[in-house]
């Protein structure tokens, strides 16, 4: 068969190929463009308008007001304002303790449930996995019997001498709590008067509200169990060589833990992380269940303040956009913290007692190599069993010497 020949028929098979593939694929590609890429749009188009909620928000009596909705969210002093920054603080809050405590816990059930040594290890997974596949709805319930005011961990507090708070009609913030302890009650003038977004930046330094503590425990306590079935699969992925060789060298279980395990776990902690961070600023049904943003706004957050605004306010315009201002938000902290576990390059400060102990290294080969060059003859002479006349050293057979 000639050369073209050959390649006309690669060419129909992979174009055959090709067409099968674009097949397979065209049924999800079509509902995926039906349930998702065509409403991301429609939602943007309406952040961009003055769609009021009824009839079509194409239709000829909605009109494009730019960036009004987000100026009216961002600037201009408003309530509107006030509500969104007071709905970013508090899910800024709950971002910055529930993805690093839970991050860390499922890493440390997973090290620990992951031992040979631990018996009834299946027994322990299905335990901690167990409310991660829990309703929510059922978890917010039964969360708020266990932290009301006369609930059962007011009662265990009771028994070690401490009078429990009224967890979820408590509006206070952590941190000013525990700044009243030393009688501070109110902030510098340098932090109440100015202000971020409609809030003073004393109330943005107040901690998570008492009732919001009450969400972060039971964001802490549903999804750990999920992360640790990840860094189980990445924990039994691991070669036990490099272990191994850190056993060798002398290394004890923390510097073990710190300097080969965790980094070899590395992609498994970003996922961990970009999906902590994802669903910690989304937390919509917990507020939807139990608070509705109660006790005064402290548990209010910019997914429950968009659903509320569009369909409690009629202000779908503002929803949207409080929508889409999420949407950045999560990509910038996915991006910054890709950026932040990047793989590094080893710099030059920390490459150098490596390199003097392998420079040491091999200049103690070539001296022993030199010294043993002259124990077996000066250079430029051939040692003895090893000159050039092969019969300089063989036995003489003729009786006398040569």
């Amino acid at each position: 068969m000639s050369k073209p020949a050959r390649t006309s028929r690669r060419s129909g098979i992979r174009g055959g190929e090709a067409a099968s593939g674009w097949l397979f694929t065209a049924p999800m590609i079509i509902l995926l463009g039906m349930f998702l890429v065509i409403p991301v749009l429609m939602a943007l188009w309406v952040s961009f308008s003055d769609w009021g909620g009824r009839g079509s928000p194409f239709g000829g009596n909605v009109k494009f007001v730019g960036f009004d909705n987000y100026s009216t969210l961002l600037s201009g002093g408003s309530l509107a304002e006030q509500d969104f920054g007071t709905a970013l603080r508090n899910n800024a809050w709950y971002v910055v303790l529930v993805v690093p405590i839970q991050t860390a816990l499922s890493l440390l059930l997973a090290v620990l449930v992951n031992r040979q040594i631990l018996r009834g290890r299946g027994f322990f997974r299905t335990s901690f996995y167990f409310p991660s596949v829990t309703s929510s709805v059922a978890i917010t319930v039964l969360w708020l019997f266990l932290f009301s005011s006369t609930g059962a961990v007011n009662k265990l507090l009771s028994f070690i001498g401490i009078t429990g708070p009224n967890w979820f009609n408590d509006p206070s913030g952590i941190l000013h709590n525990f700044l009243q302890l030393f009688g501070v009650t109110q902030g510098p003038a340098a932090l109440t008067d100015g202000s971020f977004l409609g809030v003073s930046w004393w109330d943005w330094l107040a901690g998570p509200s008492v009732a919001m503590t009450a969400f972060i425990l039971m964001a802490v306590f549903t999804t750990s169990g999920t992360f640790m079935l990840l860094f189980i699969a990445a924990l039994q992925n691991l070669s036990g060589e490099v272990t191994e060789a850190a056993m060798m060298d002398g290394a004890n279980g923390w510097q073990r833990f710190w300097k080969v395990t965790l980094p070899q776990l590395r992609p498994t902690l970003f996922t961990v992380l970009t999906l902590g961070l994802i669903g910690s600023w989304q937390v919509f049904d917990q507020i939807y269940t139990g608070t509705k943003g109660a006790p005064g706004k402290t548990t209010l957050t910019p997914a429950f303040l968009s659903y509320q605004s569009a369909f409690n306010n009629q202000e779908w315009g503002q929803g949207a956009a409080i929508a889409f201002i999420l949407f950045v938000i999560i990509v910038f902290f996915t991006l910054f913290q890709r950026w932040v576990l990047r793989e590094r390059s080893v710099s030059n400060r920390r490459m150098r007692p490596y390199l003097s102990v392998a420079n040491g290294a091999t200049a103690n080969v070539v001296a022993a190599s030199a010294l043993t060059g002259a124990g077996s003859g000066s250079p430029g002479t051939d040692p003895p069993g090893s000159g050039s006349d092969p019969d300089s050293h063989a036995p003489d057979t003729t009786g006398g010497t040569r």
